[in-house]
């Protein structure tokens, strides 16, 4: 005979489902304040919660999850703090406005997926935390590690680095570089250099800006074009910057700024830039934009990988910089 289960049994079940509901009323909350584009339409921006907000994880890893659960039923109705993605996110919907009101039925607009597996006491926080910050507004992954110090970005402007080689572009020439030296890398690139390269796995996300772009240019707002796209690489114009530039030209494609660096640290320059995230295929770059307060995230693509001197490992125990699951 089947024995009835225990309301102490039925418990973990009806947690479980009841967190899954909140999180997709966190999603429909969220969809409800805009106009919803077709997936086909849009660039969906997929953010997990705890890159977008600040969520107290102190507590949770120094007390436990008893504790943690307990604490976030009282303050429920107070926001979290914006997290280390949060102006990303922010400008993204700034430029969604500036595009609607030029184009009012226009669907190629950014979409904001918010990704998370919380508990219920987690989701309803999450859900106030979205009314309060954005309520007033009408795959290739990578691992974004914020700086503990953040450099102010700008609130009305989308500004978005990419690495070249690994990130915007194949590892042929990296693979070159790293196997047979640099001699033969600068003989391939100058006999190439009218070749395009292969794309890497973000060309699609700087195609997708760049057409967005073009949506302002013929309003006459190149000049004041909320979006803004940079090549910053350690590589040399000498080098590599013929065949980069030529390789972005040939698909159609171009960004605001090139800056090759010929072997100088990324992180001044993008100290400078101040772009909301900047996406890199190597750990020691990534580590230096985030020590001088740039919010990088590190691209798991290409033989760069084969060969990092510093792991993931490594740099999540550094105390300047937080690797954001």
């Amino acid at each position: 005979m089947l024995a009835w289960p225990s309301p102490e049994d039925l418990l973990p079940f009806v947690i479980n489902k009841l967190s899954y509901l909140l999180n997709l009323v966190a999603v429909q909350i969220e969809n409800s304040m805009f106009i919803q584009p077709k997936p086909q339409n849009a660039i969906t921006i997929a953010v997990s919660s705890c890159a977008l907000l600040e969520r107290e994880q102190d507590i949770y890893e120094q007390q436990g999850m008893e504790d943690y659960l307990k604490y976030q039923i009282q303050p429920e109705l107070e926001p979290f703090a914006p997290g280390p993605t949060f102006p990303f996110i922010k400008v993204n919907l700034t430029v969604n406005s500036r595009l609607r009101e030029l184009y009012p039925d226009s669907e190629e607009l950014f979409d904001v997926v918010l990704m998370t597996s919380n508990h219920a006491h987690v989701g309803l926080r999450l859900i106030n935390s979205i009314n309060h910050y954005l309520k007033s507004k009408d795959s290739t992954s990578a691992t974004v590690f914020s700086p503990r110090k953040i450099t102010e970005v700008p609130e009305t402007q989308l500004r978005v680095a990419f690495d070249g080689d690994d990130v915007l572009f194949s590892d042929e020439s990296e693979r070159l570089y790293k196997t047979h030296g640099l001699d033969k890398f600068l003989e391939h690139e100058k006999a190439h250099e009218n070749k395009p390269l292969d794309h890497g796995p973000l060309k699609g996300f700087l195609e997708a800006l760049g057409k967005l772009q073009q949506k302002f240019y013929p309003k006459g707002q190149r000049l004041d074009c909320p979006i803004r796209t940079y090549l910053v690489t350690a590589c040399s114009a000498a080098s590599s910057g013929t065949r980069a530039l030529k390789t972005l030209r040939s698909w159609g494609l171009e960004t605001d700024e090139a800056l090759f660096l010929a072997g100088a640290p990324k992180g001044p320059m993008l100290e400078k830039i101040r772009p909301h995230i900047v996406f890199g295929d190597q750990m020691f770059h990534v580590e230096g934009a985030a020590e001088l307060g740039t919010v990088a995230a590190h691209v798991l693509y290409g033989v760069a990988q084969k060969f990092q001197s510093k792991t993931v490992r490594d740099v999540k125990k550094d105390t300047s910089v937080k690797q954001l699951e």
